[in-house]
């Protein structure tokens, strides 16, 4: 009798008591959902509205309907500079995906040393993206760079990286190598995570380092790389500051290849701020915004084949 009494009072109380955990876990996330209502999903919905109008930023915005979006598709410097943005992460992606994992492969064999490597590899990260910019131009010119220097002492003629089209982007990619420590250390973790009997085993089957490496390490690591292919993709197509800063931002910007250099973020830049036209900027973004989802879709599908999870029993 006493126990069928107290049952219900034990279970307002249990049900009290995770009532207050929820609420508790509410108060500590209420920052992180007010930053993202106020900076991101806030802004979203106010440029899907000025996607569909015409305004300056300063006047009246008057409703265009889909002018903007049919736009898009007869201005020639959109589909110019989203083809320079799809070439350059093209070209980006992989290179500083493998980069970043030769570096972490070695920090395996540091040692001790290990840390102040790692600390080495990370500190670029932290410098400004506008002096990585003005750090092209005074390693890539043509004329006076040490780029071309160090390619004259072996005998080779090096390109005019910032007048040449066809070398901008290049350029730009072997630039941005410079910033590739944050993908170093989380390669370095995962490789780190790797069960060593893995490579005892693959070494008595008689199993080769490069081999051990295809067969072993990269399905280990799988998930990491994966991860890394996304974040990198996005934040390629997103480039804006190094470019901007060599090649638009300088009083002498007009010398050099600035076609090559137009990224799509660069374009929607000059439409919004350089010529005020916000909603057409407006529609450019969400032109972006779907782009980039489209191209995630397709590289999580595929990655369904390539990518190993521990547990996973396909």
């Amino acid at each position: 009798m006493q126990n069928s009494l107290t049952t219900p009072a034990k279970r307002r109380t249990a049900r009290s008591g995770r009532a207050r955990e929820i609420w508790a876990a509410y108060g500590f996330i209420s920052p992180w959902i007010i930053g993202f209502l106020v900076f991101t999903a806030g802004p979203m919905v106010a440029s899907l509205f000025l996607s569909f109008t015409d305004y300056d930023g300063i006047g009246e915005a008057h409703n265009v309907g889909f002018d903007n979006y049919r736009q898009l598709f007869e201005d020639p410097s959109v589909a110019r500079s989203l083809m320079n943005t799809l070439a350059f992460t093209v070209l980006r992606v992989p290179l500083s995906m493998a980069f970043a994992l030769l570096l972490a492969m070695l920090l395996l064999k540091a040692g001790r040393a290990a840390g102040f490597f790692r600390t080495v590899f990370y500190l670029p990260v932290m410098t400004p993206s506008v002096a990585v910019g003005i750090l092209f131009l005074l390693l890539f010119n043509g004329n006076v760079g040490l780029v071309n220097h160090v390619l004259g002492f072996v005998g080779i003629d090096g390109p005019s990286w910032t007048t040449d089209g066809a070398w901008v982007k290049p350029g730009l990619v072997l630039t941005t190598l410079w910033s590739v420590g944050s993908t170093v250390v989380i390669y370095f973790a995962a490789l780190k995570n790797v069960p060593k009997d893995l490579y005892e085993a693959a070494e008595l089957d008689g199993v080769g380092r490069w081999n051990s490496f295809r067969h072993v390490t990269l399905p280990q690591i799988s998930g990491t790389l994966f991860f890394t292919l996304i974040v990198n993709t996005i934040a390629s197509l997103q480039t804006f500051t190094e470019a901007y800063t060599a090649f638009f931002g300088s009083s002498n910007s007009q010398t050099y290849s600035n076609d090559a250099a137009l990224f799509y973020v660069v374009y929607l830049f000059q439409q919004a701020f350089q010529y005020m036209h916000m909603g057409y900027a407006s529609a450019l973004a969400w032109l972006l915004f779907l782009v980039i989802v489209a191209i995630t879709v397709v590289q999580a599908k595929v990655s369904k084949r390539f990518v190993y999870y521990e547990g996973d029993q396909r």
